[in-house]
């Protein structure tokens, strides 16, 4: 039994490396080790109207977890917002939860990323009329042609950097029934730039945590990652509008795992700034968290991890 046991993880394994490794496909990734703390980070400054903030997390590949740096990056579609994905216990192993485009923010285990992402829904801004509202309390802004408010959000992440949902020493939290509503609509997956934003991490050694020690060199300037195939991945266009064909998104469509990628560990282990102008109408949609119309003197300054 042990020996059979041992031939079909032998055999996933091998599957698991013939296919494109990324954190992002419609491949199951199941780890029996938990990923490293959250590394407290800097974000860079906005690039311009209508980039969403998609934060930073710890991705696996056969080199073992390695750190993908947050970044700002064009929505499939106006309209749509950022779930990002998350690791969370499954019984035997630790399973990541791929990320997702959506007109709502869904579930994400409970993780506190930072800069609007505290762990339920997003405090970082808002769409209404085919702009992006941003909230100057959590997010980097200095450019002058976006829509800004100001909303204080409680955040924790100096205290709780725990990156995984469930297990051993993970978060204890399920989905509330409006993170249940929002799973159900229609999804996207994860742009190009994305992807190629996930192999850039996965290619560089300094990113691995076996290397980095849960520390990485990029922590604090956390830039697009210029991969080979895409020299220009479209992170470091400033103040240009942003197209946004519908035809560019792609609907999620949760095909059946093809392959798992398992660690035999049977022990889990967890491990000065321009005006602000703020206008937001009463029916503004997307965002329990946007102010009434008010106008404050913003600080230009974030954090988050």
């Amino acid at each position: 039994m042990q020996i059979m046991r041992s031939v079909r993880i032998l055999a996933l394994a091998l599957l698991a490396l013939a296919l494109p490794a990324t954190s992002m496909a419609g491949v199951v990734i199941s780890v029996a080790i938990a990923p490293p703390a959250l590394p407290v980070y800097e974000q860079p400054p906005c690039p311009g109207d209508g980039y969403i903030w998609t934060p930073g997390y710890w991705a696996y590949a056969p080199s073992g977890y390695y750190w993908v740096p947050g970044t700002w990056t064009q929505p499939p579609s106006v309209g749509l917002l950022w779930t990002p994905g998350y690791w969370g216990w499954g019984g035997h192993a630790y399973i990541w939860h791929a990320g997702y485009w959506g007109p709502h923010v869904g579930f994400y285990g409970g993780v506190n990323y930072g800069f609007g992402y505290v762990g339920t829904g997003y405090a970082g801004g808002y769409w209404h009329g085919g702009h992006f509202f941003y909230n100057r309390s959590v997010n980097h802004i200095t450019i002058t042609n976006v829509h800004i408010y100001n909303k204080t959000v409680v955040n924790n992440v100096h205290v709780n950097r725990v990156s995984y949902n469930g297990g051993r020493g993970g978060i204890v939290m399920r989905p509330s029934h409006r993170d249940e509503v929002a799973m159900h609509e229609r999804h996207f997956e994860a742009t190009r730039m994305q992807i190629n934003h996930e192999h850039g991490a996965r290619d560089n050694r300094e990113f691995r945590a076996s290397v980095n020690h849960g520390h990485p060199p990029m922590a604090h300037n956390a830039g697009p990652v210029h991969h080979p195939g895409n020299p220009h991945p479209g992170n470091h266009a400033m103040n240009r509008p942003v197209p946004h064909p519908q035809s560019a998104a792609r609907p999620v469509n949760h095909p059946q795992p093809r392959a798992v990628t398992h660690v035999n560990n049977p022990r889990p282990t967890p491990h000065p700034a321009p005006r602000a102008t703020a206008y937001h109408p009463a029916n503004a949609q997307g965002h329990e968290n946007a102010p009434r119309a008010q106008a404050h003197e913003g600080h230009g300054h974030s954090h988050g991890h």
